[in-house]
């Protein structure tokens, strides 16, 4: 499958707003059709086999994260508890629309998202989390209910060639990246969750008349659409376009790997307030079922442990979200990011973006 596609101008015939599930349903199947999920994730389809043990394992995990990136967290989590977790990985809304869908039924025990809008899309399955949980979190990033806690904090960010894009003119807003000057040099992840929920921010901040003459004006402009973050990042560090939305730890991240002197790629944090400038938080919240399950809550709570969000930083580059952890060195400060003025709860609404994404042509 190609990494990269020409996104299609859409034909303008509206759709009749879809009730939560069928929106959900209807983009988690067609995720693994238009790309290998999100960035930060791999495809339940091939994960489904590691739920099949879940009967003989202390806790279920539906995880929007990455099996490489967290496969090894959780081994160190029974490490060090002796509770066992049976996994199933996946897209972030896909796992939400399979939750939905499951009800009750489902096994999951505790969602680990990608994303708050996932959780948010989920919050009618979630319980109530103790004290001990909610106290360890800043209230701006977890749910108002407290039904969902964030674990990481990650910025939204433009990457930029350094060698054809001086940095006094790189666009302070996503509402520049529709001018002509950067017709084709846009590119974009629309299949993934951190760019669902900045669309999310958008549409709660600016109006959904606003957001989807935005997405239109960029799919106009022949904005580029690639299937990760991470393949942005390479396509603006390489010179194949000009400009790109990532969250910020992909540049470092890569930085880190090849040498800061050695990347083309540049990053530059938003203006405040701007849409482009959230601050989303990758967060966990437990079932309604196993909203008393020991294991669950202590999963969570080592999740928010110091040792836990110090592996993070190190291997992340993900802002830690308890007091007393430094974030990783020459990141600006949490408190210095102002975003657009939402609180993270209010990125419920994942199936109206996922239906506006559908009907401008990006899905």
């Amino acid at each position: 499958m190609s990494l990269i596609r020409r996104i299609p101008r859409p034909s303008h015939s509206p759709r009749n707003t879809r009730a939560q599930l069928g929106a959900l349903a209807a983009v988690a199947l067609l995720l693994p059709v238009l790309a290998a999920c999100s960035s930060d994730s791999s495809s339940s389809a091939d994960s489904a086999d590691s739920t099949d043990s879940s009967e003989s394992s202390d806790l279920v995990v539906y995880s929007g994260r990455s099996e490489e990136l967290v496969g090894p967290l959780f081994a160190e989590f029974t490490k060090a508890t002796g509770i066992t977790i049976s996994a199933r990985y996946g897209d972030s809304a896909e796992l939400a629309a399979q939750m939905l869908e499951e009800g009750d039924r489902s096994p999951a025990q505790v969602f680990f998202s990608q994303d708050a809008g996932a959780l948010g899309a989920v919050e009618e399955l979630l319980g109530t989390l103790p004290e001990s949980v909610t106290s360890l979190v800043a209230e701006q990033y977890r749910a108002v209910n407290n039904t969902w806690t964030g674990v990481t904090g990650r910025a939204r960010v433009i990457a930029y060639d350094g060698q054809n894009v001086p940095a006094d003119q790189v666009p302070q807003s996503v509402f520049e990246l529709t001018n002509e000057k950067w017709r084709g040099q846009v590119a974009i992840a629309p299949t993934n969750a951190s760019f669902q929920s900045f669309v999310t921010a958008m549409r709660m901040t600016q109006g959904d008349e606003v957001t989807r003459e935005w997405l239109t004006d960029l799919v106009n402009n022949d904005v580029r659409s690639y299937e990760k973050n991470g393949l942005i990042l390479d396509a603006v560090d390489s010179g194949q376009v000009k400009l790109g939305l990532v969250n910020h730890y992909y540049w470092y991240e890569k930085a880190a790997e090849v040498g800061e002197e050695n990347m083309r790629a540049q990053i530059s944090f938003m203006a405040p307030k701007d849409p482009g400038s959230l601050v989303n938080v990758a967060g966990v919240g437990i079932l309604e079922g196993a909203a008393e399950n020991p294991a669950a809550i202590e999963f969570i709570q080592w999740l928010l442990s110091p040792s836990t969000q110090e592996w993070f930083v190190t291997n992340t580059f993900e802002y830690p979200l308890i007091a007393g952890i430094a974030s990783a060195p020459k990141l600006p400060a949490l408190d210095t990011l102002a975003g657009p003025d939402i609180k993270l709860s209010q990125l419920a609404d994942l199936p109206g973006t996922l239906v506006m994404l559908q009907d401008v042509g990006l899905l």
